[in-house]
């Protein structure tokens, strides 16, 4: 059941989403390099497009998701409001998102702070039917917690219906190891995504034990993330992907 909340928003197995880093000068250009890029993507095999404040704002995030909601865009998206939980939900329930992204759900507050972050997550998650993604040991979040990894895991796995995992940076691989590691922890059942630095030479290998993959840099034009979206990089993934399942 854990299983399906999430895996089944996906029509293929190993589903890769697509990071829409919302670059642009005002508004209008952030709405139009948006739908350009999310084109690019599942028009080449991308399963779905997440909305990221990553460069934007939150109210260029808004714009985007008021935009693909009132299209009634024939593509799946999910939201990812950085460091603003309630504002992320908001959004999400608002706007009909197939699902939402926390970079962190367990492992990055202090013992005496986390008992209220996870009545807040409670809250949020009794007003949105969507899936949730959450990170764990994620990447530029701090651990404060003091828990062992397996903890905080088990606490993440409450919390959300993905577990999230990464490498040290963006762009940066996510070591096999790692997912290997979250896997044995979390079990056969609950779905794992490897959420950063996952490369077509590489995904087979990752894929060995992650359900899922998050894509941003690799899809540039420069493989770093201030470039475009290229479409030929991302049918050069897909197409690893596509061997992968």
């Amino acid at each position: 059941m854990v299983r399906d909340k999430f895996l089944s928003i996906f029509s293929e197995r190993k589903p890769i989403m697509g990071m829409l880093h919302l670059k642009g000068d005002g508004g209008d250009e952030v709405i139009r390099r948006a739908c350009a890029e999310a084109r690019a993507m599942v028009d080449n095999g991308v399963d779905a497009v997440i909305v990221e404040n990553y460069f934007g704002t939150p109210e260029d995030a808004e714009r985007v998701l008021r935009y693909f909601h009132h299209q009634q865009v024939d593509f799946l998206y999910g939201v990812n409001i950085l460091e603003n939980t309630e504002e992320n939900f908001r959004m999400a329930a608002q706007y009909d998102a197939a699902f939402l992204q926390l970079d962190s759900v367990a492992g990055h507050l202090a013992p005496e702070e986390d008992g209220d972050f996870g009545a807040l997550l409670e809250n949020c998650r009794a007003r949105y039917g969507g899936a949730v993604i959450g990170g764990v040991r994620f990447k530029y979040q701090p651990y404060r917690s003091g828990r062992s990894l397996e903890e905080d895991l088990r606490i993440g796995m409450e919390r959300c219906d993905a577990i999230a995992v990464t490498g040290a940076g963006t762009g940066v691989p996510t070591p096999v190891e790692k997912i290997a590691s979250f896997r044995a922890i979390v079990g056969p059942d609950f779905p794992l995504v490897a959420a950063a630095g996952v490369l077509p030479e590489s995904c087979a290998e990752q894929f060995r034990y992650a359900d899922a993959a998050i894509v941003g840099s690799y899809f540039k034009d420069t493989y770093i993330d201030k470039g475009d979206v290229d479409p030929a990089h991302v049918q050069t993934f897909m197409d690893a992907v596509r061997s992968c399942r």
